[in-house]
């Protein structure tokens, strides 16, 4: 051993040991005075149930582009105002909007029966035709499967894959070949998007712009959605940046099973469909409602949000009428409580989330420059569940801070810290800035089964669950905003890269 070696040796395994640690956490300490206050004025004054009354009842499904939203934005801002907030609207560019017309869809052998049918946002119609044709069954999921089944399509309407298995939640219990088979039928859908690398996202994604176009160019009159949800329940997606030129009808998950036996056992499926929808020809600009309550020290801020849009077969009320109307409650909570947070309390209700998290992304990138003086961005987009704690969103060395937020909560069951990311909301959208962004756990409530869908109506609110919902929320802005110093930042990397026209190989069909 040379003298080198003998005197990098120890320092090397002390270097090994340090880095086997694991992270160290984040003290600060919690101020947690008048979060008493903070919790009387959300659990013993609250206006939760009456301004979701308004939203839904009044205003009703806000699809992001609609009259509706634009209704929205203007009552909760003076809403907001009326609290003693100011406000204020944010414009972004948004896209084409889309109206939703009347759509029939009707099965013509191998017997008749009119199916229930929803057209997928974003796409067309069928220009005030009825179009009839078999049913073929493919796997339209990657460009390769595609190229197997391109010429099989024309003249038909397309199931673009095989149902995915639903449990009857009536039935008995799995036997262990069923549980087999479903977790073989994840195990298989999920292997498609495997690679998380952004060059395979992205391509995926445009993948799934061109796939319409390369359909109506192979003739197909269009394509059905399983509505992936039991007991004839629908689900509803779509986006300006996903137009499609070809009809693309949502239908429950039965009647999606039930042609796709068919056409198994070769009894020959025939539908007839039309639909009218009015895609606009000319972007357009949308708004996030933004409010806020000033700090005695300005210049860092807290941000409290959640998605003000909603889809439009019910009324939009668990995803996300609840999130957006739990903090218009905690901002009236904050500002009845009479206390003075150091930093700004920023509230926003942001539209386009269900499109893509348009409004929230729009948001973050405008405000970049000022990414450094967000102390976190806090968002509901779960339901009308109460909420159980926070997921750290990879930021693990934040858990011994989190539970001391939390402690005054726990009393209201908001004590869980867990090791977790959350997906599909708008705390993501800050997360390329370095920002904390969390999405809080909540319990489910139905969610799953109500989100997206018909279903999603007033009556499926649970009142004391958004009471204490709005002063879980108030509370940790508010001892956030008082903290001595700012949260660590997280990595910065560049904002997903998000596909919007098809590819050229596709346009010049």
């Amino acid at each position: 051993m040379t003298r080198r070696q003998r005197t990098t040796r120890p320092f090397l395994i002390c270097l090994q040991l340090l880095l086997a640690l694991p992270a160290a956490g984040v003290a600060q300490a919690v101020d947690t005075a008048g979060t008493g206050a903070i919790i009387a004025e959300a659990m013993d004054h609250s206006e939760v149930m009456a301004n979701l009354r308004e939203l839904s009842d009044v205003i009703g499904p806000r699809l992001s582009g609609s009259p509706a939203a634009r209704r929205a934005n203007d009552w909760t801002a003076q809403r907001f105002r009326d609290y003693g907030l100011s406000a204020t609207l944010e414009s972004y560019p948004f896209g084409v909007t889309w109206e939703r017309g009347t759509a029939s869809l009707r099965l013509v052998a191998p017997f008749t029966r009119q199916i229930t049918a929803h057209s997928w946002a974003w796409t067309a119609g069928t220009s005030g035709r009825t179009l009839r044709g078999p049913v073929v069954l493919a796997d339209l999921s990657t460009p390769d499967s595609l190229a197997r089944y391109k010429s099989k399509v024309r003249g038909a309407w397309v199931l673009p894959r095989s149902s995915f298995p639903l449990w009857n939640p009536d039935g008995p219990a799995m036997t262990a070949a069923d549980s087999a088979n479903l977790k073989e039928a994840m195990r298989i859908r999920q292997s498609i998007t495997a690679d998380t690398t952004p060059a395979a996202v992205y391509a995926r994604r445009q993948y799934t712009l061109d796939l319409p176009y390369v359909l109506k160019a192979g003739g197909a009159l269009g394509t059905l959605v399983d509505g992936a949800k039991e007991h004839a329940l629908m689900t509803m997606s779509g986006s300006p940046n996903r137009v499609s030129p070809l009809p693309n009808l949502v239908i429950s998950h039965e009647d999606y099973a039930m042609l796709e036996r068919q056409v198994v056992a070769g009894a020959a499926p025939r539908l007839e469909g039309r639909a009218a929808n009015v895609m606009g020809r000319v972007p357009v600009q949308q708004w996030n409602t933004v409010a806020e309550i000033a700090g005695s020290q300005p210049g860092q801020v807290v941000i409290l949000g959640a998605h003000l849009d909603s889809w439009d077969l019910g009324q939009g009320v668990t995803d996300n009428g609840t999130g957006s109307m739990v903090v218009l409650e905690a901002a009236r909570a904050l500002a009845r409580s009479g206390l003075k947070p150091r930093r700004t309390i920023r509230f926003i209700l942001f539209t386009g989330e269900e499109e893509g998290l348009l409004g929230s992304r729009a948001y973050a990138a405008a405000h970049a420059a000022d990414a450094d003086s967000v102390q976190a961005v806090l968002v509901l987009d779960n339901g009308t569940g109460a909420i159980t704690g926070q997921a750290l969103q990879g930021r693990d060395e934040l858990a011994g801070l989190w539970h001391d937020l939390l402690a005054p909560l726990a009393s209201l069951g908001a004590d869980s810290v867990r090791s977790g990311s959350k997906s599909g909301t708008d705390h993501l959208s800050f997360l390329p800035y370095g920002i904390p962004g969390f999405n809080f756990d909540q319990l489910p409530r139905g969610y799953f089964h109500t989100h997206h869908s018909e279903s999603d109506t007033y009556d499926k609110a649970v009142a004391d669950d958004l009471k204490q919902a709005a002063a879980v929320m108030a509370v940790t802005a508010y001892e956030l905003a008082n903290l001595e110093e700012l949260l660590p930042r997280g990595p910065k990397r560049e904002p997903e890269k998000v596909p919007t026209t098809p590819s050229a190989a596709v346009t010049t069909h």
